[in-house]
């Protein structure tokens, strides 16, 4: 696969706004614009570049793309970016058969189609949202939590962080529950399993007592869920003693399982909040309590900001705000830390694992399954762009197996976490030093000015040539100035003994 894409290409690939009903699309015949500019977004490139089409196909073609960029209302310089791709299209590995590839798994035995369900919330709340879930391909969903609680959500309920193109970089949200009367979501369960058969219905319950874990557990049970999640991490909840306040205690954790239980035979997964230091201690509760795997996780409480005209933080409920979840893109490598303990974790081999957290694509998808996930939620990134996102994530994965052969997931669960070891595990007698690649260098002296003040001062300026020369003896290889450098002009050489530096 292509290294790296040039920033200016990643620029103008960022500023597309991803349109419904994209009107790029329809300016040319040659291909789908719209359904290409989606991949390249979502980090799905071979698929992408298997769009383009051949050289010659379309004698329109540069006349059609200057057209769609006159009706893309972000003015997406789309020519040039098809441009850069065709030119480079040969170092792509290729799509191969990756259709055949078989992505069913299952959820302690109950199959899924593909790794990937919607996560609880707002995404899958009501029918018709899981209906058209299912029929664009997701093979499952976590229904938004079932209660028996008077559910009142307060206006505005979510804020977030953007990025400089306006991505999302994290979000906030302040609901809590389904809001609907536990009939009406029976009344829903039975229609989707009447509908849908070999989707797969995670009902995800919460209770006050055990007397109510119970009586939920068997309520969505005789109303055709097939799995059973436990929400013991929801951080908004206005009824103390429920929510995250569960998952932060191990004993609560371990009777709300067993009171669950006995209202079900159906597989029941624990999911853990991540506002605790060892997630493990819950969820090994969980598992003695009669749990048959985990879920996590769900998300961390957060302040996202504050108003600084009104002195109030966000989102701003008529003059007030509340610590509220937080998820998305930004807390995904906590999110896999999280996943890595449980699945190293030998009190929990064996166990199912449900991972989710900032998963926006295949690749996040996929550093989840290698740290251990069996299954993946997702709901931030479809809140951001919507249940079209499954194309992707399942295309994507599959390219991925197809190019390395893999003939299943399972194949790929967990072969990452051998590489997570202790503090004192870590090599630390070898250095890999920075290389600067000065046909891409562009002289902006950023590599400089981080190695000076954050650094080791291993950098030199010629300020008339500006450029950087590489002091040897003070290098460290931290990598700092690779990573800030905007033009991706400095890459890793060859790892050394350190004493030979």
């Amino acid at each position: 696969m292509v290294k790296s894409i040039q920033p200016e290409i990643r620029s103008e690939m960022a500023s597309c706004a991803l349109c419904h009903d994209a009107p790029c699309s329809g300016a040319c015949s040659a291909f789908k614009i719209g359904r290409f500019m989606q991949a390249l977004r979502l980090d799905n490139l071979d698929y992408a570049v298997s769009m383009l089409p051949s050289p010659g196909s379309c004698p329109d073609l540069s006349m059609q793309l200057s057209e769609a960029r006159q009706v893309c209302p972000m003015n997406v310089d789309i020519p040039k970016i098809v441009s850069y791709f065709s030119a480079i299209r040969s170092e792509f590995e290729g799509v191969l058969n990756y259709r055949d590839v078989d992505l069913s798994c299952d959820i302690c035995g109950v199959k899924l189609e593909n790794p990937f369900l919607l996560s609880s919330s707002v995404v899958c709340s009501t029918y018709e949202m899981c209906a058209r879930a299912f029929e664009m391909g997701w093979a499952g969903i976590s229904f938004k939590t079932i209660c028996l609680m008077d559910i009142h959500e307060a206006s505005p309920r979510f804020s977030a962080i953007k990025s400089s193109e306006g991505q999302w970089n994290g979000f906030k949200n302040i609901e809590q529950l389904s809001d609907h009367s536990l009939e009406e979501n029976m009344d829903i369960f039975r229609a989707l399993k009447r509908n849908y058969p070999s989707k797969v219905i995670v009902a995800s319950i919460m209770g006050r007592n055990e007397e109510e874990w119970t009586y939920l557990s068997r309520k969505v049970t005789e109303a055709g869920a097939d799995v059973i999640e436990l929400n013991f991490s929801c951080p908004n909840m206005e009824a103390k003693g429920t929510g995250s306040d569960v998952g932060q205690d191990p004993d609560a954790c371990r009777r709300y399982v067993a009171a669950a239980r006995k209202g079900s035979k159906l597989p029941i997964l624990a999911k853990m909040t991540p506002n605790i230091t060892d997630i493990r201690v819950p969820a090994r509760a969980s598992i003695e309590g009669g749990a048959d795997g985990i879920a996590a996780i769900n998300t961390i409480k957060s302040i996202t900001g504050v108003n600084i005209d009104t002195l109030v933080g966000l989102p701003s409920v008529h003059g007030k705000t509340m610590v509220g979840g937080y998820s998305g893109a930004a807390v995904k490598p906590i999110a896999l830390r999280f996943m890595s303990e449980l699945a190293a974790d030998p009190m929990l081999a064996g166990k199912h694992l449900s991972g989710m957290g900032g998963v926006y694509s295949w690749r996040d998808a996929l550093e989840f399954i290698l740290l251990g996930a069996s299954s993946i939620q997702v709901t931030t990134s479809v809140m951001e762009y919507g249940y079209r996102i499954i194309e992707d994530l399942v295309s994507g994965l599959q390219i991925y197996m197809a190019q390395r052969n893999y003939k299943s997931v399972s194949e790929l669960v967990g072969l990452a976490v051998g590489s997570v070891v202790e503090n004192d595990e870590v090599e630390r007698d070898t250095v890999v030093f920075p290389m600067i690649d000065k046909e891409r260098c562009i002289g902006c002296g950023r590599c400089y000015i981080s190695c000076r003040d954050g650094g080791h001062q291993a950098l030199e300026w010629d300020s008339l040539e500006r450029i950087v020369k590489l002091n040897g003896k003070k290098c460290v290889g931290c990598q700092l100035c690779a990573l800030v450098c905007p033009a991706e002009a400095i890459l890793p050489s060859k790892r050394i003994n350190r004493a030979k530096a």
